[in-house]
């Protein structure tokens, strides 16, 4: 029998791969431009506009997911794992105030009061009661809402939870970052210039030291929802034991590891990370609300 020659199909696979990567790119910085399964939209908390993209097919009856990003970034990173998302549930990636397309709120708020905003966003935005899924810093702004606000909150998905209470100094969390950078995908790096650039380094820098004061730790165990908290393999920035004690500190919590992903899953491994989020929203859906 002949043999079949690997070259082509080689090439074939890295041609897919970098048409995938090109798509979630653009898929990324599209808003506030609209397509067929996103549009943008804002709505206005306490006099400013906060902007999200939402799905356009509204699956009838489904859990709204919201989908909060992590520290000095906006909803374009996250865009990759909304699109696995949407086929299944409503879902809204929600730019924190002072983000990417949402309004300056004048000064940097801490912890608590982005939490208080993105509170009252899903309250008037009508996605209340919702999954809340953050990654990194954005998982410290979901459980402080879930913690003061949980009538809100349906459960968590917690993509690499920051801050890990061990090494907790800017240097050596930079230090895990900067490990971090060498397993995400290269197309992220222009998307999180343009978020830092809409951020302004002043609000990045200050919003950085309010995350490494921020004890999620000491809120964990007054979560009351079904919370699944996801690390990469490969990423430096939530090691496996802080995962683990993370877990464990939830009265509901359950812990699944994303193969091959860096510390950003959401944009690097968004179709790994969406195969072990659906089935938790699936449970925590047929499951009656309250």
């Amino acid at each position: 029998m002949p043999q079949r020659d690997a070259q082509p199909i080689a090439r074939r696979t890295v041609m897919g791969n970098f048409r995938a990567r090109r798509e979630a790119f653009r898929l990324a910085m599209r808003a506030p431009q609209g397509d067929p399964d996103f549009e943008s939209r804002w709505t206005t908390v306490r006099r400013i506009r906060l902007h999200d993209r939402a799905s356009r097919k509204v699956p009838p009856g489904a859990m709204p997911v919201v989908l909060v990003h992590g520290l000095a970034v906006s909803h374009r990173y996250l865009m990759p794992l909304a699109a696995q998302l949407a086929p299944r549930y409503p879902v809204r990636a929600v730019d924190l105030p002072g983000f990417g397309l949402s309004d300056d709120p004048g000064r940097v708020l801490d912890v608590p009061e982005l939490a208080d905003r993105l509170a009252e966003w899903l309250t008037t935005s009508g996605a209340a009661p919702a999954a809340l899924l953050g990654n990194s810093f954005g998982c410290q702004v979901a459980v402080d809402l879930a913690v003061r606000h949980p009538d809100l909150v349906r459960c968590l998905v917690l993509v690499g939870p920051t801050m890990d209470p061990h090494p907790r100094t800017a240097l050596r969390q930079l230090l895990r970052w900067l490990r971090d950078l060498r397993h995400e995908d290269p197309f992220q790096a222009p998307i999180i210039l343009r978020d830092l650039a809409d951020a302004g380094p002043r609000r990045a820098l200050r919003t950085f030291r309010i995350a490494l004061d921020d004890p999620i730790e000491r809120k964990l165990p007054a979560v009351r929802v079904p919370t699944l908290v996801t690390r990469g393999s490969l990423e430096p920035v939530v090691p496996q034991r802080w995962a683990e004690q993370a877990t464990r500190l939830l009265p509901r919590g359950e812990l699944a590891v994303v193969p091959g992903s860096p510390h950003d899953a959401n944009y690097t491994a968004a179709e790994r990370l969406a195969a072990l989020v659906v089935p938790f929203l699936d449970r925590v859906s047929a499951q009656p609300a309250g």
